[in-house]
């Protein structure tokens, strides 16, 4: 009998020492590394489609989750609206994505020189010349990808809308 656990995919959450040895195997059968990131607040279709994107790439998706503090530190002190470990747990759940880690860092350059993924991917936000982990991806000939943009999806647009339509509003049903 599984646990609820292994129902859940809470089996995905790794550290990254645990993925590094993940990883080694991987790439000793030939499979295709590709990793992503990101706050992952309110998950939205725009998440849904870029991950989707990002794993029809390769074989194995690693998605790495900025920490509360790291979110915090990029977003702002009403940031984030949903703790880290429900952030992971909503990440497992989707079938696309193989492994989740946190990391503490404003960007992924670190867990990418530990990786080495052979594609790192980007939200379509992002634009090639302002992508900071570029230059150590193709140090080692790994690729960038720019993800197809989803518009207006955002968790900012998200709540706007909520502030635009219940903002005043105090316990309704």
């Amino acid at each position: 009998m599984r646990s609820s656990g292994d129902f859940m995919g809470l089996w995905k959450i790794k550290n990254l020492e645990q993925l590094e040895n993940i990883v080694k195997i991987l790439k000793s059968e030939g499979k295709t590394l590709v990793t992503t990131n990101g706050c992952f607040d309110i998950l939205h279709v725009g998440h849904v489609r870029y991950l989707q994107e990002a794993r029809n790439l390769g074989d194995v998706l690693i998605v790495g989750v900025n920490s509360d503090m790291s979110v915090k530190n990029l977003k702002g002190p009403t940031r984030p609206i949903v703790p880290q470990q429900e952030r992971l747990e909503m990440l497992t759940a989707l079938g696309c994505v193989n492994y989740v880690f946190v990391f503490d860092e404003p960007d992924p350059t670190a867990y990418i020189e530990r990786l080495k993924p052979h594609i790192h991917v980007k939200g379509g936000d992002y634009n090639i010349s302002n992508v900071v982990e570029k230059e150590i991806v193709e140090s080692y000939g790994g690729k960038i990808h720019i993800a197809s943009y989803v518009q207006d999806k955002s968790t900012t647009n998200i709540f706007k809308e909520v502030l635009n339509r219940h903002g005043g509003i105090k316990n309704e049903r």
